[in-house]
């Protein structure tokens, strides 16, 4: 059986372990005993490592036929010197991974002032989270030219699912942009994303490929949010001017809502899996059915922004 190595065990590589143990033979590094407890619990075997500390990594040399990096970058800087590291390991054993996943963000796009792209079109990240991730795909572009294995990046916007939905705003009463001023953004289901994922580890056609891993319709942030407060009977907060807005919200918050953009994602079509939820309308349809969904949702998507 060929072995996998999962970089980063937060939620939608959870969601995808139990198919993935199916056809491989499953490592995941685990820095904190509850991620090894998590692994061993969907059928992965943990290996106690940290990201960030080299020394760690180097039991992962030539232990994997495949590797899925779900683990996002360091929290400041422009560097993604996790994913340095990782490849660095990588490196050091006569066999290299031959396919490599990456979760990277549409957010390495920047601000599109609500202009549709896709994947051909270019990378101005903005902030430094994007600039990070933008790092991070550079980064595994040059290891896979140099050693010849297959790269698929996987390009996620605002992921969601019954238990991470984004309420905070909502129960805050935090302002939202008017219609007529708003930004726009894609979404995608993190079950969709895990299967989007297990299929770009499938593929066995070699070469670098890139996929806007997102859903088929753009949302504006005000349309999303009231679509969420009326399934879930909670109050739409204000609708302000952008430039209102921009004074009352965080400076991180702001860096979310500033940027719009509408993301093509016909290339999926390659990867062979028709989308559970080919809209965020669509979930919010069975959400608002569903008095029992309603309930996890708003035990679970308070600390959600």
């Amino acid at each position: 059986m060929r072995t996998l190595l999962i970089a980063g065990l937060g939620d939608v590589a959870r969601r995808a372990l139990p198919e993935l143990v199916r056809h491989w033979r499953v490592f995941a590094i685990a820095h904190h005993a509850a991620a090894a407890e998590a692994a061993r619990q969907g059928g992965a075997h943990p290996i106690r490592a940290n990201l960030d500390c080299q020394e760690s990594l180097r039991r992962i040399a030539g232990l994997a036929n495949e590797v899925w990096i779900t683990a996002p970058p360091p929290a400041s800087g422009l560097r993604d010197n996790r994913t340095r590291k990782l490849l660095y390991a990588l490196a050091k054993a006569d066999r290299i991974p031959q396919r490599i996943s990456y979760i990277s963000t549409t957010g390495v796009y920047g601000n599109g002032d609500g202009a549709w792209l896709d994947e051909c079109s270019p990378l101005q990240p903005q902030t430094e989270r994007a600039q990070r991730r933008a790092d991070a795909e550079a980064v595994l572009r040059a290891f896979a030219r140099r050693h010849a294995c297959q790269l698929n990046i996987l390009r996620a916007p605002g992921i969601y699912a019954l238990e991470r939905l984004p309420l905070t705003r909502l129960l805050q009463g935090t302002p939202l942009i008017l219609p007529t001023e708003d930004s726009y953004s894609n979404h995608i289901h993190a079950d969709d994303l895990a299967r989007l994922c297990i299929a770009s580890l499938q593929q066995q056609r070699g070469g670098i490929r890139v996929f806007n891993a997102c859903d088929d319709e753009p949302l504006t942030i005000t349309d999303w949010y009231a679509m969420l407060a009326e399934a879930l009977a909670l109050p739409m907060p204000p609708q302000l001017s952008r430039a209102a807005v921009r004074q009352q919200v965080s400076p991180a918050l702001w860096s979310y809502m500033a940027e719009s953009r509408r993301i093509r994602n016909a290339r999926l079509a390659e990867l062979g899996v028709v989308l559970r939820y080919p809209t965020a309308r669509q979930f919010v349809a069975q959400l608002a059915a569903n008095p029992a969904w309603q309930a996890v949702a708003l035990a679970k998507g308070g600390k959600i922004r």
